[in-house]
């Protein structure tokens, strides 16, 4: 499936004129999709590289040095988080994945809440730099849509920029290890919507990801190497009262013959400040669209979904 392609460098021009155009094409995609790839999207193609080259290094390591970086208490927050630990809203069946998860580290004296510290990752020189110099590319480019977004919603441009500034995200690297003996599922992740504002996926290293269409159809999802996947997540969904779709997708496994290969995937979630308040807009709510969802703060609404997909008791 071809999803919407947007351009950035529209948004970002200083011409009225396109940068109209861009919200109105970001904002119909993800009223009618929800999920987008953006081009020119300001994550250089070197550090995107050195990102993944890191990943796999630390995913080569032997399974006892990983769980070193393994921290009790975390609900999977900061550091590694071993295969099979995570599951999808709803099911009992664990992800066929691991992963490691680089967060935000406060600035301007920001205390608001408290962030953990990231875990250094000693055996990968370059492992924790890059994943800095790459959480901040990401929080740029998607602030930016975030501003987009806003005034497609009727709202000041600035309106998500002190929520996410400081917010909560995270970003994430996968592992889906190789296949080694017939799986009792054909799915690598289980279907799921993204709990975030925002999600924005630098390309996967194979292919797998797959969202549900409308007509309750799944389609493969692919992008050029120089575009970013990117999609809306539950609480923006939950802001909007259903206006933009935080669509549902999945990872499938990939045929027999490349069983032996793994997969890593590197999502970037948009979060907010735990304080955001997530009730729905009074303009995405009318006679024709009514109250979905009862009020929640973005800390509130996180922590159950981190409880729903075993993460956290």
């Amino acid at each position: 499936m071809a999803i919407p392609v947007v351009d950035l460098a529209e948004f970002l021009s200083g011409d009225a004129e396109r940068k109209e155009a861009f919200v109105q094409a970001l904002g119909k995609a993800y009223e009618e999709v929800g999920f987008v790839a953006v081009k020119n999207h300001g994550i250089s193609d070197d550090l995107i590289d050195d990102l993944y080259k890191y990943v796999q290094e630390f995913f080569s390591l032997p399974l006892d040095q990983k769980r070193k970086y393994e921290i009790a208490g975390m609900a999977g927050q900061r550091g590694y988080t071993s295969f099979g630990k995570e599951h999808a809203k709803g099911s009992d069946a664990p992800d066929l994945k691991e992963f490691f998860q680089y967060g935000q580290e406060a600035r301007d004296g920001f205390n608001e809440e408290f962030y953990a510290d990231n875990v250094q990752v000693s055996q990968v020189e370059k492992f924790n730099p890059t994943f800095d110099a790459a959480f901040r590319a990401f929080e740029i480019s998607g602030t930016s849509l975030l501003q987009a977004i806003a005034l497609y919603l009727g709202l000041d441009e600035n309106y998500f920029d002190n929520y996410v500034r400081n917010g909560n995200s995270i970003l994430r690297a996968i592992h889906y290890p190789p296949i080694t003996e017939k799986p009792k599922s054909a799915i690598r992740a289980e279907q799921h919507e993204d709990i975030n504002l925002i999600t924005l996926l630098v390309g996967a290293s194979a292919d797998g990801l797959e969202i549900l269409t409308k007509k309750n159809e799944w389609v493969p999802v692919t992008s050029l190497p120089e575009q970013i996947v990117v999609n809306v997540g539950d609480m923006l969904q939950r802001l909007t009262n259903n206006k933009l779709r935080s669509t549902t997708h999945r990872v499938v496994n990939p045929k027999e013959e490349l069983w032996h290969t793994s997969r890593f995937s590197i999502p970037f979630f948009l979060h907010p400040k735990s304080s955001m308040s997530l009730k729905c807009l009074d303009s995405c709510v009318d006679e024709d669209h009514v109250l979905t969802y009862d009020d929640a703060t973005a800390g509130e609404y996180l922590n159950e979904r981190l409880i729903e997909i075993g993460l956290k008791k």
